[in-house]
């Protein structure tokens, strides 16, 4: 289990997903809520739910690991990204919209973002705002409708590069260096 002196530490917690015990911090609470969410209201099977997914990113010669907490899997897929976060939601859409472009060789074509009590979706390929609250979020039934065959168009390396950048300045600088959601890699 990690240590973190950042965070409130209220004891441990059983993940929903998994079992895996947890420490349990009024974030962790969160992601269980909204994990919780997704199966019991929206109809995702747990084995359809990735979490905690690391992702790498590099901005030229800066490197970082990101947590992305849910990816949400269709048909061999990701289909949806689902960033937490306590706080604002607005100030976190063109990050959120960033690492959607850079988790997969494709865009994922929709992005949540949520502070586990409200949720912004996105159009991962417009980033127009499609829908808000947890209640917005879309289904299992929902996600099975997107079109594969247009809604996962190849992310350009020019892209990529650019989605990264935008990456690391809104997840990676700034972020306290004891926070176990952002871990700076040494070269």
């Amino acid at each position: 289990m990690e240590k973190n002196p950042h965070h409130l530490v209220l004891g441990e917690l059983s993940d929903f997903l998994t079992g895996e015990t947890r420490i349990d911090t009024h974030d962790e609470r969160y992601r269980q809520k909204i994990s919780k969410h997704l199966v019991k209201r929206l109809g995702y099977a747990k084995a359809q739910i990735c979490q905690n997914e690391v992702l790498n990113i590099t901005a030229g010669n800066q490197k970082a690991r990101v947590k992305v907490d849910f990816l949400i899997k269709e048909r061999n897929k990701t289909c949806m990204l689902i960033k937490y976060a306590p706080g604002s939601l607005v100030t976190r859409r063109l990050s959120n919209l960033a690492l959607s472009r850079i988790i997969c060789a494709y865009q994922v074509p929709v992005v949540v973002t949520t502070n586990g009590e409200d949720a912004e979706i996105i159009d991962g390929l417009t980033g127009k705002l499609t829908g808000q609250g947890l209640e917005g979020i879309p289904s299992k039934i929902q996600l099975e409708k997107i079109d594969h065959s247009v809604n996962f168009p190849v992310i350009s390396a020019g892209i990529h590069e650019k989605a990264s950048r935008i990456a690391f300045a809104c997840e990676v600088d700034g972020a306290c260096p004891c926070d176990t959601d952002v871990c700076m890699v040494q070269p």
